[in-house]
């Protein structure tokens, strides 16, 4: 009987014990809250992330323990480094709060909570370019957009390799602007834009965009129309034809374009864009059609 008395009662000393030293611990700061961090708080669906937890105490032996809300993830013991806990981030339960807890007996703190947001890539944008040209000099006016990515995106203009304009921001899925003033000059230009968002390593650019000395943007090659009459293409993009089985969907924004322009070398001369949509549609004649030895296909150009 007195061996088990004698037994509680060191129990209760260790007890009283480890108060005294947590109590010790916590008016002389030795165990301060730990901080959780990671690289990046914005990320994709089924990304692999890393969650570090720092202790700034590196004498102590630390328990430390990760918790998504009330739930207990992983454990891990350590000295003098931070901690890394692992995960996959796939749903939007993932994404948050997370704690790091750190426990010295039963001393034990909290970091503040950390939370993930999910984010889309953006996709290589379109640049467009239009152009006022006179005798002396060209107002060139530079449009950059991507149509997918989560907002909001930032854009910046090149001429060459060499930046041209300031960070542009954009809030909504509408083209970011750029004016600049060239003197009319033999020289080619050649422009393109990056888009990026809040995903990390993720930023993509645009097709470069030559601008010969006459003041047009030109593609490799000029595009024909029916009869194979070669004409100049004024402001270059990408010229999007849908499949067979793909119809634009009304209300969405226009896909990528190509523009033209008229010859005015006397005369000030301004060249506009437009946003064309090629949507493939069936011969005029059904019955001529199938009796035709020659199968030709009809597309219908929407302005």
């Amino acid at each position: 009987m007195w061996k088990k008395s004698f037994l509680v009662f060191l129990f209760s000393l260790s007890v009283q014990k480890a108060a005294l030293d947590c109590e010790r611990v916590r008016k002389t700061n030795e165990l301060p809250s730990p901080s959780l961090h990671s690289e990046t708080d914005t990320v994709r669906r089924g990304q692999n992330v890393s969650l570090s937890c720092l202790q700034q105490n590196k004498s102590l032996e630390i328990t430390y323990f990760l918790f998504r809300g009330d739930k207990r993830l992983q454990t891990q013991d350590g000295k003098g480094e931070p901690v890394t806990f692992n995960l996959t981030v796939s749903e939007a339960h993932d994404l948050g709060p997370y704690k790091c807890k750190v426990q010295v007996a039963n001393c034990s703190k909290y970091s503040l909570p950390f939370n993930f947001t999910f984010a889309d890539p953006v996709t290589a944008p379109v640049l467009n370019i239009s152009v006022i040209q006179t005798k002396t000099d060209r107002y060139i006016t530079l449009r950059c957009i991507s149509f997918n990515g989560s907002l909001p995106i930032n854009y910046i203009f090149f001429e060459k390799n060499i930046t041209i304009s300031p960070v542009i921001s954009k809030d909504v899925r509408k083209p970011a602007e750029f004016n600049i003033t060239k003197s009319n000059t033999a020289e080619v230009k050649e422009y393109r834009c990056k888009a990026k968002n809040r995903l990390p390593d993720h930023a993509k650019y645009s097709k470069p965009v030559t601008i010969p000395s006459t003041g047009k943007a030109m593609k490799d090659s000029a595009p024909r129309v029916c009869r194979n009459i070669p004409m100049e293409a004024g402001i270059y993009a990408n010229v999007c034809e849908n499949q067979a089985d793909e119809k634009p969907v009304p209300g969405l924004e226009p896909k990528q374009c190509v523009s033209s322009a008229q010859d005015g070398a006397k005369y000030s001369q301004e060249i506009h864009y437009a946003d064309p949509v090629f949507q493939q549609v069936a011969p005029r004649d059904q019955e001529n059609s199938n009796n035709s030895k020659d199968g030709y296909v009809y597309s219908e150009l929407v302005l």
